[in-house]
């Protein structure tokens, strides 16, 4: 610890503010004499430390989830626009202040909700896919299911993905929510197509990383298109087993 300074920029006691005499070497005194010293040392065994304020929680459980939800039913049903602190209140059944006390504004409430999105997509898909590594081409057709709007879950989820994109295009901390430098989908796709070409049971020569690629953006677009009625759930799960198939054309073991 320094010793504090008093105007005349010496080195004065800690308790009195007394000068304290210059010192050669070695750690500069803090009090002027043992009386201050056992004045100071009093001082901290009677006076209670507070504690530091705890920031709010990020897990995706109690009030916080309940506003996030809310937020999220307003963008799938009238977009990311219509979600005004006011409104996410309503919606959610709690005031305008616990609201702001939770997120602090509107932004932070947008940049918050998507990371708690991304947690809750995360632990529901691990609750739900079989995970199975003797059978990979399984897996990732489950992987690849929760792209779909198989449920209403998951079609709420895809809406207000879709919504984040398009605020995402305009909006830097958003965009580096919505779409992560380390490709987390992309890269869990590729692992799962690298561990079966390790195996022997892909086809020869297929690049994992561009396999992955073709197969995130293509469910996720075709996902897109059961939303809007362009295709049916069954027409796009016989495209992804088709690109599946492909695949693991040297998996003789492979099955739908």
């Amino acid at each position: 610890m320094r010793a504090e300074k008093g105007r005349s920029g010496g080195p004065v006691c800690r308790m009195c503010r007394t000068a304290l005499p210059p010192v050669g070497r070695g750690r500069p005194a803090l009090y002027c004499s043992r009386s201050c010293q056992a004045k100071a040392y009093r001082r901290r065994k009677q006076t209670p430390v507070p504690a530091p304020e705890r920031p709010v929680a990020e897990a995706p459980s109690g009030k916080r989830l309940r506003i996030a939800e809310a937020l999220w039913r307003i963008a799938a049903e009238r977009g990311l626009h219509a979600a005004s602190l006011r409104e996410v209140a309503a919606e959610a059944g709690v005031s305008l202040r616990a609201v702001q006390y939770h997120f602090g504004s509107k932004h932070r409430l947008l940049v918050d909700g998507l990371h708690l999105l991304h947690a809750e997509n995360e632990r529901i898909a691990r609750s739900r896919i079989p995970f199975d590594a003797t059978e990979p081409r399984g897996l990732l057709r489950a992987v690849l299911d929760e792209f779909l709007p198989v449920d209403a879950q998951r079609a709420t989820a895809l809406r207000v993905f879709a919504a984040y994109y398009a605020r995402s295009l305009t909006d830097p901390d958003l965009a580096k929510v919505f779409l992560p430098a380390e490709q987390p989908l992309e890269r869990l796709v590729a692992e799962l197509i690298s561990v079966a070409r390790a195996d022997g049971r892909t086809a020869p020569g297929l690049d994992p990383w561009r396999e992955a690629d073709l197969l995130v953006s293509g469910a996720v677009g075709l996902g897109s298109d059961v939303l809007h009625g362009r295709r049916t759930l069954d027409e796009v799960r016989r495209t992804l087993d088709y690109h599946l198939d492909r695949i693991f054309a040297g998996d003789r073991r492979a099955g739908r």
